[in-house]
C-alpha cells in the first residue's frame, strides 16, 4: 500500500506534508519541531521537555488548559512529547474540525511567547519535577536509562542525558530561557506541519496558508555538533534499584535512522528478541528459562545510533550469568551467521510493524513527521515496506558483525538494592 503525499514550503519556511485519506471522517493535525534534549546547553537539561509542558498553558489568544477543552470538547484527542532531536504537538479530530486543530496550533507558534509568565513556568516546572520522580526515580529500573547514556557517552556529548533532564537543571530554568528557547527554536522555519485524513489537498493547503502564512520565520540556532562515539572498549556500570529481579542492558552504537544499513540493524532485533523462535527467546526464556523477557530495538535517532538488548532474570539468575547467556547468543550469530528461515520470518514482522504502526492516522502522520525531519525524506513512509523485504542475510551479518562490536558496547546490571554483582569489579573500567 502506498499513500498519497504532497509536499509544500510556505514561504516562511513552514514545511507541511498533506496525505489525504478518506476512510475515516477524521483529521491528524501534527507539528514536529526540530529542537530536542540534543539541543540543550549545560545546566539546562531538560529544558525541552519543560518547554513542551509549558506550550499547553496558553497564549494571547487562548487561556490556560484549554487547548485541552477546545479539542475535547469538539470530540477530538491531543498531546505532545519531546525526545534527543524532536518536539511534537499533535491532535486527531473530526474532518469538520479541521480549522480548530490548525488554529491552536498556529497559535502556539505564532503567539505563545508573550503568555507565558513566572507562575505558569513554576507550576510545571512542579509538574515535570514530580514526573520525573513518578516515572523515573520511583519506578523500578526507571533511571536504567539515563545510567547506560551516562556511561555509553562523554561529558558533554548531546546525547549523554536523559530528555526529562536533572533535577538542578529543572530548578534552574528561568522566565528569560523560555523566551529565548522559543526565539531559537519554535519559528515556522523549524517545524514539519503534517495532515493525514479526510480533506481536499487544495483546501487544506490554503487553510495551512491562512493560519501559518503570516508567522514570520525566526532564526534557527545552529545545530549541535553530535560525534560519533568512539569505539574504545567496553564500558560497564551498576544500578542497585528497588527491584525484584536483576535486569542486563547490554547497549551497542549502531547506524542512525537515515544512514542505509539502518533497515538492516532492524532486521537483526526482530531476528533476535521477536516471538517464540527468536534467537534470544527461545534460548533465554524458553530453552535455559534464564530470562522472563527479553527484548532487542534501535533507537530512531538522528545523529548517534543506539542499539540495546536487555533481559529480565528469572529468580535465582544474577546478572552476570545472565549476561554472559546472552553474549552466548550474540556470538553464536556472528560465528555461525543466520538461517533464511529466520531471516523470512524476521522480515515478515518487520513488514507487520510497519504495517500496523501505519494504520491510524494519528500515527500515520507521526511516521511521516520523523521521516521528513530526521530523515528529511517524508516519502520513506512508502519506501520503508520495500526497503526491509529487500534485506538479504549478508546485509543482517555484516550489520551484526559491525554493531555487535565489544569495543562499541555499555553494559548496564539492575540489581535489587541487597545484592552484591561482579559488575562491582569492573564498574569505573573505560
Amino acid at each position: 500500500m502506498r499513500f498519497e503525499i504532497r509536499e509544500h514550503v510556505l514561504d516562511n519556511g513552514l514545511r507541511v506534508v498533506l496525505q489525504p485519506d478518506a476512510s475515516a471522517p477524521l483529521v491528524a493535525v501534527h507539528v514536529m519541531y526540530h529542537v530536542g534534549s540534543k539541543n540543550e546547553r549545560a545546566g539546562r537539561t531538560g529544558f525541552a521537555h519543560l518547554f513542551e509542558h509549558l506550550l499547553f498553558q496558553g497564549s494571547e489568544h487562548v487561556p490556560r488548559e484549554h487547548h485541552f477543552k477546545l479539542v475535547q470538547d469538539a470530540g477530538g484527542t491531543l498531546n505532545g512529547t519531546t525526545w534527543f532531536d524532536r518536539t511534537n504537538y499533535f491532535e486527531t479530530l473530526p474532518a469538520n474540525e479541521l480549522d480548530l486543530g490548525l488554529w491552536l496550533e498556529s497559535d502556539r507558534m505564532g503567539f505563545f511567547k508573550p503568555g507565558i509568565t513566572q507562575e505558569k513556568l513554576d507550576n510545571q516546572r512542579e509538574v515535570v519535577k514530580n514526573e520525573r520522580r513518578q516515572a523515573y526515580e520511583n519506578r523500578p529500573y526507571g533511571l536504567a536509562f539515563e545510567a547506560l547514556l551516562a556511561r555509553a557517552y562523554d561529558e558533554g556529548h548531546p546525547y549523554r542525558h536523559p530528555t526529562i533532564g536533572y533535577m538542578p537543571d529543572i530548578d534552574a530554568a528561568r522566565l528569560e530561557d523560555v523566551h529565548e528557547f522559543f526565539d531559537r527554536h519554535y519559528g515556522p522555519n523549524n517545524a514539519t506541519l503534517v495532515l493525514v485524513g479526510d480533506f481536499d489537498p487544495a483546501a487544506a493547503l490554503a487553510r495551512v496558508e491562512a493560519w501559518f502564512g503570516e508567522i514570520p520565520a525566526r532564526p534557527v540556532a545552529a545545530r549541535p555538533d553530535v560525534p560519533v562515539p568512539a569505539r574504545d572498549g567496553e564500558r560497564r556500570t551498576l544500578l542497585r534499584d528497588r527491584v525484584q529481579m536483576p535486569r542486563v542492558y547490554l547497549m551497542y552504537h549502531s547506524p542512525r535512522y537515515a544512514d542505509p544499513d539502518f533497515e538492516d540493524v532492524v532486521l537483526l532485533n526482530y531476528l533476535l528478541a521477536d516471538g517464540d523462535s527468536s534467537r534470544l527467546e527461545k534460548t533465554l526464556v524458553y530453552e535455559k528459562q534464564m530470562a522472563a523477557d527479553v527484548t532487542s530495538f534501535t533507537w530512531p535517532t538522528e545523529s548517534a545510533g543506539m542499539c540495546f538488548v536487555v533481559a529480565t532474570a528469572r529468580p535465582g539468575i544474577d546478572a552476570s550469568d545472565l549476561e554472559a547467556e546472552v553474549r552466548d547468543v550474540l556470538d553464536d550469530l556472528l560465528r555461525d551467521g543466520v538461517e533464511e528461515e529466520e531471516m523470512e520470518g524476521a522480515r515478515n514482522r518487520a513488514r507487520r510493524g510497519l504495517l500496523n504502526g501505519r494504520a491510524g492516522f494519528g500515527d500515520r502522520a507521526d511516521a511521516i513527521a520523523h521521516a521528513a525531519v530526521l530523515r528529511g525524506d517524508a516519502g520513506y513512509v512508502n519506501d520503508a515496506f520495500a526497503r526491509y523485504g529487500a534485506v538479504a542475510r549478508a546485509d543482517v551479518e555484516r550489520a551484526a558483525g559491525t554493531v555487535l562490536d565489544p569495543r562499541g558496547l555499555t553494559v548496564l546490571h539492575v540489581v535489587p538494592e541487597q545484592e552484591t554483582d561482579a559488575t562491582d569489579a569492573t564498574e569505573g573500567t573505560p
